[in-house]
């Protein structure tokens, strides 16, 4: 997959001896302020958004500036999903990717070298960039999506709070069993290059998805009957699972879709205004498919026939306690 070294491309990863798959630390942290409080304040027009729809990472800010209503505050760029030769790279060679109109960067890497010429690190999306410095302002996905929550809410966002203070021990201690066995887990799965680190990861995929499934009998949401940013968080595994992490990442044991409660909730989210049209299976399923560490064999599958609108009934779980 690559990486940047001193500044250069190179195709070298740095491959534990473990064998088991270690994602890298974030390496911009700095944040948008809607007070003016950090360098990187909130203003119309400033940022810009690097992603690819294929990357459930990149997803969850795709998701926030949609439901925030962001799309004309913070621009976008789609990377290719079947070209990762030099990492994450834009043009119009595909349906729904986009060339870079901001800056003319043909690889995300060059927004790195941009931004620290001698950078040594991966090159992830999503990437938050700053036009008026021209530097990378963010690259942490979780961090990212909670300045879209909040920080352009003085501005004309979408009133709009998934975060809210009351929830947020709750929404922070279900984030992170959910990152750790399932959202990271499966990716622990599909890159485990020795038997033992495999057999641990696909054991905590499913003990995470057979706890989630009991969670969600008795209520809507993951905390309760408001969606907040944990469901986002949850959603774009689940929209993944059954076309690219069953198969090519052989969290295989069985499909999302034998578990009614998480398949409903999965068509909830899906169908709340806005979301579908940052699902693109036809990304999803290129992109890890294109993967040759994954896929050596790099046949891309025909799309599945998966029905997100179908009717989920999940409303009926806060009528019941409304009556209860």
């Amino acid at each position: 997959m690559g990486m940047l070294i001193d500044g250069k491309w190179s195709d070298a990863d740095q491959a534990p001896q473990s064998g088991r798959f270690v994602r890298p630390e974030s390496r911009f942290r700095d944040r948008v302020s809607a007070d003016g409080s950090t360098r990187f304040a909130a203003e119309p027009g400033r940022y810009h958004l690097y992603v690819a729809y294929s990357c459930p990472w990149a997803h969850r800010a795709i998701i926030f500036r949609a439901l925030k209503g962001l799309e004309d505050m913070v621009s976008m760029s789609v990377a290719l999903p079947n070209d990762r030769s030099h990492g994450w790279r834009f043009g119009n060679g595909f349906p729904g990717a986009t060339a870079d109109e901001v800056n003319g960067f043909e690889y995300l890497h060059q927004a790195y070298t941009a931004a620290d010429a001698g950078y040594t690190g991966k090159v992830t999306v999503p990437t938050l960039w700053d036009t008026k410095t021209r530097t990378i302002v963010n690259n942490e996905s979780s961090e990212i999506i909670r300045m879209f929550n909040s920080a352009f809410d003085a501005l004309g966002a979408r009133p709009l709070d998934l975060y809210p203070h009351e929830l947020r021990g709750e929404i922070d201690a279900i984030n992170e069993i959910v990152y750790r066995d399932l959202n990271n887990g499966v990716y622990r799965a599909g890159f485990a290059s020795s038997q033992d680190a495999y057999d641990e990861a696909v054991t905590r995929v499913f003990g995470c998805l057979d706890m989630l499934e009991r969670r969600l009998a008795g209520q809507r949401y993951l905390c309760g009957e408001a969606q907040t940013e944990a469901d986002w968080r949850l959603f774009v595994t689940l929209v993944r699972f059954d076309a690219a992490y069953h198969h090519v990442f052989k969290c295989s044991v069985r499909p999302l879709s034998s578990y009614p409660n998480l398949d409903a909730y999965l068509c909830d989210l899906y169908q709340v205004p806005g979301v579908a049209p940052t699902v693109r299976l036809d990304h999803i399923v290129t992109g890890y498919y294109s993967n040759a560490r994954a896929n050596p064999n790099g046949i891309i599958p025909a799309l599945p026939a998966l029905d997100f609108n179908r009717p989920h009934g999940r409303a009926a779980l806060g009528r019941a306690r409304d009556r209860a």
